[in-house]
């Protein structure tokens, strides 16, 4: 029997198990979004952040992942202590993507380490690292794109597309984002969420 592709290419047995391969990968790969995406509308914090610590996310003391988050490679994100990740966030995690103490990171950020080369003839991918810094806030809807560090302390404008690294308390808005101005607290000490009653069990 002939095996071809899907423009016709004839195969070789090797050719095709490698192909098979693929597939499956890339099955296990959307079965395990699924049920990433599945968690995320656990309506119980405690519950959600222990099955992320399990499915691999590295998630710090009284951080929580709001729901209807979305997550890509969960074993490559890491969060620190006492952040807050909003409602509908994307973490991607194709990359290392890192994410300081005491972020507030707000609904429906869209955080990418991994885009397409326009320039590349196969329209491959690239992935570069993400890291946002500790008091860190990132306002509603904002996009961060791969390679960008966010300083210490600095402010993403709601609606703010990132495409280059953000000096520390810095304030920066618009698309793509530019500074448009300096946070004046330059030594922030303060925590984002109080100690519960779960979080001293599992936090």
């Amino acid at each position: 029997m002939k095996i071809t592709d899907k423009d016709g290419n004839s195969l070789s047995p090797v050719q095709t198990v490698d192909k098979v391969s693929q597939r499956a990968q890339q099955t296990l790969l959307e079965i395990e979004l699924f049920i990433l995406s599945a968690v995320g509308w656990i309506p119980v914090s405690m519950v959600r952040t222990i099955l992320y610590r399990l499915a691999g996310i590295k998630i710090g003391s009284k951080s929580v992942i709001n729901v209807g988050a979305r997550m890509y490679n969960p074993e490559l994100i890491t969060i620190g202590n006492d952040s807050i990740i909003g409602e509908g966030a994307i973490l991607d995690g194709r990359d290392t993507l890192t994410i300081g103490d005491h972020v507030d990171i707000a609904s429906q950020v869209m955080i990418y380490n991994s885009q397409h080369d326009i320039n590349d003839a196969t329209f491959s991918a690239t992935q570069e690292p993400v890291k946002i810094e500790d008091y860190v806030f990132i306002g509603p809807r904002s996009i961060i794109l791969p390679g960008v560090t966010i300083g210490r302390g600095a402010v993403v404008g709601a609606g703010a597309v990132v495409t280059k690294d953000v000096g520390p308390f810095s304030i920066v808005g618009g698309v793509p984002a530019q500074k448009i101005g300096e946070r004046k607290n330059k030594n922030p000490s303060y925590q984002l969420r109080r100690k519960g009653l779960f979080d001293f069990i599992f936090g």
